[in-house]
């Protein structure tokens, strides 16, 4: 394990997605306590511009790393891009593989797969972004999102009873999502390793509205309780669905289960809304604050991720 500690280790961060902020943070949070466990730490931004993929082989093939943090969010870093190009280059790194992260990151093909795997999902369709600003394409209350986004990023709700169809804005993709809306408790549970994954507490978290990016990033946004004061049965089929989620998507490493629940519908009231290959790293993220409710600090939790990479 000593001779471990001295490996090189690149914390990939920042990246031309719409999270790059959300990811810059995470990756300075884990390149420190990658230091702090005695690791050589380089950390390497791609940049805005993800068709730099040329100059970036070039970094990484001058920093010779042992191992590549991947702490890099949203497309590019999350969607099997930047995995495939380390798989080409033949280093190791944390997180899931190419297909497990592409599958992940696409909100309808992995709804899909649950279905396949019995897990429970909404009611949810594919539509243009033109034809959802100009009819209800499905009775409301509904939710619109875009298929291949993270961190609550371009979320628009239309609520039971709305006159007209949200009025999305130019910057959505051609292509959207548009699912049934939950109601209930936002929970979620994270899933450790790769050979013997193991599921961690369940997190309730709480805030006054919409769990939206300012409610996951901005200080008192949300309150989380860990172990979320709900039903044994509830906590239990949580971590459940959560570990058979991280199988079915085939992900690696970690992974995030993001669940609602309807308490007034008990079990039947609980269902996936989606699973994160790439959750949040910095230490009150909901993953490191349900690895720290384990018994494992942050510094040990990135160390974990560097052991599961190799």
């Amino acid at each position: 394990m000593s001779s471990r500690t001295s490996l090189r280790i690149v914390v990939l961060m920042g990246g031309p997605s719409a999270e790059r902020e959300v990811s810059l943070s995470s990756g300075r949070e884990c390149a420190a306590a990658l230091r702090g466990e005695g690791f050589e730490v380089i950390e390497l931004d791609p940049g805005k511009d993800a068709g730099q993929g040329a100059d970036l082989v070039a970094r990484l093939s001058e920093a010779a790393p042992d191992v590549v943090f991947n702490a890099l969010h949203g497309q590019y870093g999350e969607d099997g891009l930047i995995q495939g190009l380390l798989d080409w280059m033949g280093l190791k790194y944390t997180h899931s593989g190419v297909l497990a992260s592409a599958i992940s990151m696409d909100k309808e093909r992995s709804k899909a797969i649950f279905r396949a795997a019995g897990l429970p999902v909404v009611e949810s369709i594919v539509a243009t972004a033109e034809d959802v600003r100009a009819r209800h394409v499905m009775q409301p209350p509904y939710v619109v999102k875009p298929v291949n986004e993270g961190s609550s990023v371009g979320i628009y709700i239309v609520n039971e009873g709305a006159n007209t169809p949200p009025q999305l804005s130019d910057d959505m993709p051609e292509t959207v999502m548009v699912e049934a809306f939950a109601p209930g408790r936002e929970l979620t549970c994270t899933v450790l390793g790769s050979d013997c994954p193991r599921a961690l507490g369940v997190t309730d978290i709480i805030t006054d509205g919409w769990y939206d990016y300012a409610a996951k990033y901005e200080a008192g946004g949300s309150r989380h309780v860990i172990p979320a004061d709900i039903p044994s049965d509830i906590y239990a089929a949580c971590q459940d669905f959560a570990l058979r989620a991280h199988a079915a998507l085939g992900c690696t490493g970690v992974s995030r289960t993001d669940f609602r629940w309807d308490e007034a519908r008990g079990i039947d009231g609980l269902i996936i809304l989606e699973t994160n290959n790439q959750p949040g790293m910095t230490p009150t993220s909901l993953t490191p604050e349900q690895a720290a409710h384990e018994g494992m600090d942050f510094g040990a939790f990135c160390r974990f991720l560097i052991e599961d990479a190799l």
